[in-house]
């Protein structure tokens, strides 16, 4: 289904996982140009600025699609779905639906989460490579030199959200902005890094088993 599909590209923010793949997408339904989603998220108390991203989020990917007429995204059981899904219908915006209390901007709140993915898919690709050679020189380390494996193109596609070079020459160990690491910073930086993966992945089983235990059927209805 192209409406379902098209919702691969929405991320949690936080766990930097797809909405489809998390099981958050409770129903799509279809009629002629017209769609219609349920949301629903682990609990009801989930971060409501998390809330709005992705709801919004999925709401302009399936604007953005060439044959659909009319979006309609409901975010269910959330303690500010009204406020929430009254935003998403009147395209308020994220500062429009929550006034004084939208404090940071959504675009500040989604680079935080951004480079948090950066540098959990930086030590992944990196690892793999530790994996095959545990001496390689890591300040050293270019994009070429990382195998062609998942870890590498999801590396690839989080320094492309930041503004990152892609160039092959391109080093590996860098910073949001794309510098460098010194050599000597670098085994306190990988291991960072390492605990933002661990935490990203281990918030996102929690997530999981959350929300299997909120809703006991996790399929996604569809027509």
């Amino acid at each position: 289904m192209d409406a379902y599909t098209a919702l691969d590209a929405v991320l949690d923010p936080e766990l930097d996982e797809p909405i489809t793949d998390l099981g958050f997408v409770h129903s799509v339904d279809v009629d002629g140009g017209r769609v219609t989603v349920h949301l629903r998220l682990p609990t009801s108390f989930c971060a409501p600025n998390f809330a709005y991203l992705m709801a919004s989020d999925a709401k302009d990917v399936l604007t953005a699609l060439p044959w659909t007429t009319e979006v309609v995204v409901m975010l269910d059981d959330h303690h500010d779905s009204d406020l929430i899904n009254r935003g998403l219908a009147a395209d308020a915006g994220y500062r429009g639906t929550f006034g004084h209390e939208a404090e940071e901007d959504l675009e500040e709140l989604r680079q935080t989460f951004r480079r948090k993915a950066h540098q959990a898919a930086m030590e992944r690709a990196l690892t793999v490579l530790l994996r095959a050679d545990e001496h390689v020189d890591l300040h050293a380390v270019t994009l070429a030199d990382l195998p062609p494996v998942p870890a590498s193109h999801a590396l690839l596609r989080r320094r492309e959200a930041l503004g990152l070079s892609r160039e092959p020459s391109a080093p590996v160990l860098v910073d949001e902005h794309g510098t460098p690491f010194p050599r000597a910073e670098i085994p306190l930086r990988l291991r960072f890094a390492r605990s933002v993966r661990i935490s990203i992945e281990g918030n996102a089983h929690f997530c999981r088993g959350l929300l299997r235990t909120r809703y006991s059927e996790s399929t996604v209805e569809a027509s």
